[in-house]
């Protein structure tokens, strides 16, 4: 008998996780920026126009532009260029090989011997002794246990 079996394959694709890391492929980070700058526009052009109505009541009372003093930095906090996370970001295949098994028939020896059994008589006397047991002997031949 001879068996064979090949490695199987296992593919990881940590793509999707590399991506809700933020450290994706460029194109798409690119993609989903330039998808996401126009409505990060309109954000800000909103707001500006919030900013402009309340320095514009400033005859209401109150300093606006104190109030506003922190909102002048400029930053896109509502950008997010990473991917989506999830517990199931990271793909496993894996594709088992099947065994290779090889079967060639052997064939059985027998060697078999009768003994006829030794039987000696006196009248009158009775004597039992058993000189062997009977048994069986199977001899197997060498096998090749080489990997």
């Amino acid at each position: 008998m001879d068996i064979k079996q090949p490695l199987g394959t296992m593919e990881i694709d940590q793509s999707k996780a590399w991506d809700a890391l933020g450290l994706g492929k460029n194109t798409e980070v690119m993609l989903r920026i330039y998808s996401g700058a126009r409505d990060v526009w309109l954000q800000g052009i909103a707001k500006r126009v919030e900013d402009g109505n309340r320095m514009w009541a400033i005859h209401k009372g109150g300093n606006a532009i104190k109030e506003m003093g922190q909102d002048f930095r400029v930053s896109f906090p509502e950008m997010n260029f990473a991917g989506e996370a999830s517990y199931d970001n990271v793909d496993i295949h894996y594709e088992r090989a099947n065994p290779d098994i090889q079967v060639q028939e052997g064939g059985a020896e027998i060697t078999a011997q009768v003994n006829a059994p030794d039987i000696s008589y006196e009248r009158g006397k009775f004597d039992f002794q058993m000189l062997s047991y009977a048994k069986v002997e199977f001899t197997p031949p060498q096998i090749d246990t080489k990997l």
